[in-house]
């Protein structure tokens, strides 16, 4: 009996070791050229994850990265995330696999955060589905991003946040980030107030859902990740019984004639009108199931990215006086042309060009997003490396951003550069939210919330922080302490 276990291990692990390195053994098209130079590791299955994924600050490429290229150059293979992979720290390959998506390349995140984000996120989708998920979400931003209610409520409550921090000397900015992103997004998404006993459920659920969202994948009753898995279906049905009411009240303002039930549901049909949710409930290219996934996928992006996105600016501007200076300047500039307690508009927004400039340097040296997942159609020759049709693709665009050949001394914070470089904001040397048709629709509401904070804080308090406090790169990307900031505050 102990003999035939012995063989059947001795059996499963060579196994394992074959299926590992197999991809190497049978590639059709060698013709097109030679695989990258690289290593596949010694684990099997896991290859070199573990060691691609060590955290390390979001400021640096890491040394897995580091000595990888170094020693193989900036395009080479490994074996990640349970597939034989390309990797690409090139800037021409990375443009080159951005902008085609779905002629050589697709989306292909990892399945088990398919488990947790829902098989029709716009995030996994790809090909037509994903197109028309993504020819909404544009629609959404073009409509809303300058609205009047829309930044009138950023505005009141950045001054919510700003004021409940009055009396304090210290605080832990990354869940004051949070906090104002989530009231902000579920406003403008589902029309809710943090006052309303459906966002306090929603807050519980969508905070569990975050923590397995980058937890391990085990699926065991009471892991994060299974917990994550049961939130989002519990979040589904808020969102589907809000669609529900919502769709009741409708009829009702439709159907009566009773003008003062009308003025009534009218009033909260006004208050609702404009947000997300309502103008969904329009779309007919959508089945019910999508425009849920829909919602869930705008409180992600609209609550995390645009969190982090704000603690790296806050801590960079920290450590910079003179752009700190300079962001103070300005926004009094705009301030003083404006009435007392007037609020913030589209055309104020317009005229925050340093501040543009501080926003775009905290994401070329933060690099809130490492890389993306990809995989290969098909054959493909690039230079002279052979891409393997169905290999993972991962082109990691934090090494195109700290690259010396790219950007003049880029492990330095200097929002000046950005003066001589818009051009390239949108091209190969800088890409923070992805490119092609998979770039983050939502981007520019980002840019508007930070900026509207940044207009009030930088008028009313300096803040100073920790030396051991940074970001890191999980590959999420985290500070160590929740960026702890000393306050000084003036008058607000």
């Amino acid at each position: 009996m102990g003999l035939l276990f012995m063989i059947i291990l001795v059996g499963f692990v060579f196994g394992l070791i074959f299926n590992h390195f197999l991809p190497l053994l049978f590639l059709k098209n060698k013709k097109l050229g030679a695989l990258p130079r690289g290593s596949f590791g010694y684990l099997p299955l896991l290859g070199e994850t573990l060691s691609f994924l060590n955290p390390h600050p979001s400021t640096t490429i890491g040394s897995f990265l580091q000595e990888h290229c170094s020693r193989y150059g900036k395009v080479f293979k490994s074996h990640l995330f349970f597939s034989p992979t390309i990797v690409s720290c090139d800037q021409e390959l990375n443009y080159f696999i951005l902008q085609n998506e779905d002629k050589l390349f697709e989306c292909s995140y990892p399945k088990p955060i398919h488990g947790v984000l829902g098989k029709i996120s716009m995030l996994v989708v790809v090909g037509d589905t994903h197109k028309r998920l993504r020819n909404v979400a544009l629609s959404l931003v073009s409509t809303t991003k300058s609205k009047p209610d829309f930044l009138t409520h950023i505005e009141k409550t950045t001054l919510q946040i700003l004021d409940s921090w009055k009396d304090k000397k210290q605080i832990i900015f990354c869940q004051e980030a949070r906090k104002f992103t989530f009231n902000v997004i579920v406003k403008q998404v589902l029309g809710l107030t943090p006052e309303e006993p459906q966002t306090a459920r929603i807050l519980e659920d969508f905070l569990t859902f975050m923590r397995g969202l980058i937890s391990f994948p085990l699926y065991i009753p009471g892991t994060p990740y299974a917990n994550a898995v049961k939130a989002r279906i519990r979040i589904s049905a808020s969102v589907k019984q809000i669609i529900k009411e919502r769709r009741r009240n409708n009829n009702i303002i439709s159907n009566n004639n009773d003008d003062n039930i009308c003025g009534n549901m009218n009033i909260n049909s006004q208050k609702r009108g404009s947000d997300f949710l309502e103008i969904l409930l329009g779309v007919d290219t959508l089945s019910e199931d999508e425009k849920v996934s829909f919602v869930l996928d705008a409180l992600l992006g609209g609550y995390e990215t645009t969190s982090i996105l704000m603690a790296m600016v806050v801590h960079f501007v920290a450590k910079s006086p003179s752009a700190l200076e300079q962001l103070k300047v300005e926004h009094e500039c705009i301030r003083g042309k404006k009435k007392k307690d007037e609020s913030l508009n589209w055309e104020d927004y317009k005229m925050m060009g340093f501040t543009q400039n501080v926003i775009n340097e905290a994401l070329r040296y933060g690099n809130i997003v490492k890389f993306v997942h990809r995989k290969a159609l098909k054959d493909i020759k690039f230079k002279d490396y052979l891409i393997p049709a169905g290999w993972k693709v991962l082109p990691i665009l934090s090494t195109v951003h700290l690259d010396p050949s790219i950007h003049s001394s880029p492990l330095e914070f200097h929002p000046w550069r950005w003066e001589t470089q818009r051009q390239d904001q949108t091209g190969k040397k800088f890409t923070p939210f992805g490119g092609g048709s998979r770039c983050c629709p939502g981007s520019e509401l980002a840019r508007v919330e930070v900026a509207f904070f940044l207009h009030h804080l930088v008028q009313n308090f300096r803040w100073s922080v920790e030396d051991d406090d940074q970001p890191i790169a999980y590959p999420y990307v985290e500070f160590q302490r929740g960026l702890v900031l000393n306050l000084d505050h003036f008058a607000l």
